[in-house]
């Protein structure tokens, strides 16, 4: 007869062993048990903390600090949760998923506020806000600007760095400035797809540009993964994996470099444009800590510090060392067959939002009241606006009384969800 699997077939545990030890066992497990139901300790700092990011991302909720002590302490799971993804990617730069794609996604996820942060390109925002305020999910204008790193030291090479810019819902001040900066990494790209191009076809891996531009998408300037897609096309390699840690990586047969401007200079312009200016994975440069120490003296203002893994300890204390915010997002690109965070996976703490909130704010709003007043001196627009909320708030702030910040913080909570257009 073939013994069953059945828990019902088996001898019942006490006859197994000693009930001495049987006993002891259930007392360790009694024991984890009550462990886990310990009452979750709240401190004033955390309730505080999330009554503010709560207000500022449903601000039509507002709530008192004993409600958010009591969401807080609630044994559900999502409650005292809400979820921050500071870092993705569309179909706009190097992503998989078009902005509209990238947002219901995230809203499957539970994600409340979602930074989107194309690599040199703010062309999906328009459409991610519109896809944002359909679902309920607040978008955060960013960027992920291509640099490089110039130690002062001779010997030493120079380093790929990435700035991440996050930007108020009316997008940046002075944004002809970005642009131009943006617009000369982009046209560095095609050139650095060809030499990429040229580098293959020694290594006896022919790619035309016409195939690689045709996956990039009409008006994305073409990326290193655009060209794995074509290799993977092409048979070259097995997936997008193989072909960066065999040829594309950093340094790699077939790598090649753009026409990134410095890192300081892109620091110092995100500053000057009304954005809060982040260190991208810190934890893939080969010198962190001078970069951050030279990139701090020139307006840095948070490192990204949280993984979906959880928090980098050393990058927590290098943070820690020269007053910078930590924060952290998914850095998701949606691409099929390769295993990396999703969505939502990376659980910021509430004390570290309110942090980059609460330097994020002023910031904004400054860059608002930029916007506003250089609106009624006849230049250009920002970038996302509608005329009709545009034309009203700029009446209200040209009066001087309204120059207070907290006046200038509520224009800029209505401002979050008004009705967007292209320049």
């Amino acid at each position: 007869m073939i013994p069953s699997d059945d828990a019902t077939d088996a001898p019942p545990f006490e006859e197994e062993v000693n009930t001495g030890v049987v006993v002891e066992k259930k007392e360790k497990k009694r024991h984890k048990k009550k462990k886990r139901r310990r009452r979750k300790i709240v401190t004033p700092e955390e309730i505080s903390a999330f009554k503010f990011v709560r207000d500022w991302v449903f601000p039509d909720l507002a709530t008192d600090e004993d409600d958010a002590e009591i969401e807080l302490l609630s044994g559900n799971k999502r409650a005292g949760r809400i979820l921050f993804d500071l870092h993705s990617h569309s179909s706009c730069s190097d992503g998989f998923l078009s902005p509209t794609a990238l947002v219901e996604r995230a809203h499957s996820k539970g994600v409340k506020v979602l930074a989107l942060t194309d690599h040199d390109t703010m062309a999906g925002i328009t459409e991610a806000i519109e896809a944002g305020r359909k679902l309920g999910i607040k978008i955060i204008p960013g960027v992920e600007i291509s640099a490089s790193f110039f130690p002062r030291e001779e010997h030493e090479m120079d380093e790929p760095v990435h700035i991440l810019a996050y930007y108020g819902s009316w997008g940046p001040t002075k944004y002809d400035e970005l642009e131009t900066l943006l617009t000369r990494i982009r046209e560095g790209r095609h050139l650095r797809a060809k030499e990429i191009l040229s580098k293959l076809t020694q290594l006896k891996m022919p790619l035309k540009l016409e195939q690689v531009s045709k996956i990039a998408g009409i008006g994305v300037a073409p990326g290193r993964v655009h060209v794995a897609r074509a290799m993977v096309e092409a048979g070259y390699v097995e997936n997008l994996r193989q072909a960066f840690s065999k040829y594309l990586y950093d340094g790699g047969p077939a790598y090649a470099t753009g026409s990134e401007p410095h890192a300081e200079e892109v620091v110092k312009l995100v500053c000057r444009t009304g954005g809060v200016a982040v260190l991208a994975h810190p934890w893939a440069l080969k010198n962190s800590l001078m970069i951050v120490k030279d990139l701090k003296d020139s307006g840095l203002h948070a490192i990204e510090a949280y993984r979906s893994d959880g928090k980098l300890s050393g990058l927590s204390d290098l943070a820690d060392s020269y007053g910078l915010v930590k924060v952290g997002g998914s850095d998701f690109h949606g691409r099929s067959g390769c295993q990396e965070p999703d969505l939502g996976s990376v659980h910021l703490p509430v004390i570290s939002i309110f942090e980059f909130l609460k330097l994020a704010q002023p910031i904004w709003c400054e860059a608002l009241r930029d916007i506003l007043t250089s609106d009624m001196d006849g230049e250009k627009k920002p970038l996302f606006y509608d005329s009709k909320e545009l034309k009203c708030f700029s009446c209200i702030i040209s009066d001087k009384s309204c120059h207070d910040r907290r006046e200038i913080e509520l224009l800029g909570k209505k401002l979050s969800f008004v009705t967007v257009a292209s320049r």
